[in-house]
């Protein structure tokens, strides 16, 4: 049975049955991320995922780096930047904010991800040919979705169980503890219930 985590306005996956290849469904501001290419290996899935996670509980991220700029004219502007060869002052700034480099599941986008305050601010844009002439509504769109820092907060291990029902817990914890608990041939694993994890 597929698992949703989140809500799809701001961010939410949904889930398959575990295995060494697991469908993911990623959505974000409304839109599915992961349209192109929804099976994830999952080691490397949720290594990345967690990787990430891990980075925003401990505070990393950057505020929006141009002073007037929103969100979406932010990412314009650092892709156009990166677009144009990009010195080495551009490149580093661009590389800040970089995000959703979680393998192929997610290269389909190009994301920037920046700390407002208590807030989290995803932009992501379509870049695949074949994605913009089959949905020309995204074709040079830049997405939006915020999502509240504190849900990085928690540790994944003491609100393991719960992510069955509580579809407001962070979905970038839950795809790592819920439903993607593999070891890295694929094979289930259990935690004791004296683990602390």
């Amino acid at each position: 049975m597929n698992v949703v985590l989140g809500k799809k306005l701001r961010f939410a996956a949904e889930v398959g049955e575990p295995g060494p290849l697991c469908r993911v469904a990623l959505w974000a501001a409304g839109k599915w991320l992961t349209c192109d290419d929804n099976m994830a290996y999952v080691p490397q899935f949720r290594r990345d995922v967690l990787d990430a996670a891990a980075r925003l509980r401990s505070g990393d991220g950057f505020p929006l780096p141009f002073a007037g700029l929103s969100a979406e004219a932010t990412h314009r502007r650092l892709m156009q930047d990166a677009g144009d060869g990009e010195s080495d002052g551009d490149h580093q700034l661009h590389g800040r904010f970089r995000a959703l480099l979680w393998g192929p599941t997610t290269d389909n986008v190009t994301a920037c991800l920046f700390r407002e305050g208590d807030r989290l601010v995803l932009t992501f844009e379509f870049w695949r040919e074949e994605h913009l002439l089959s949905h020309p509504e995204d074709a040079g769109a830049v997405f939006v979705a915020e999502i509240a820092a504190e849900e990085f907060r928690r540790h994944p291990g003491r609100h393991r169980r719960r992510a069955q029902h509580g579809p407001e817990w962070p979905p970038f914890l839950m795809l790592g503890w819920h439903r993607l608990q593999l070891t890295e041939d694929g094979e289930r694993t259990r935690p004791s219930s004296g683990s602390r994890r």
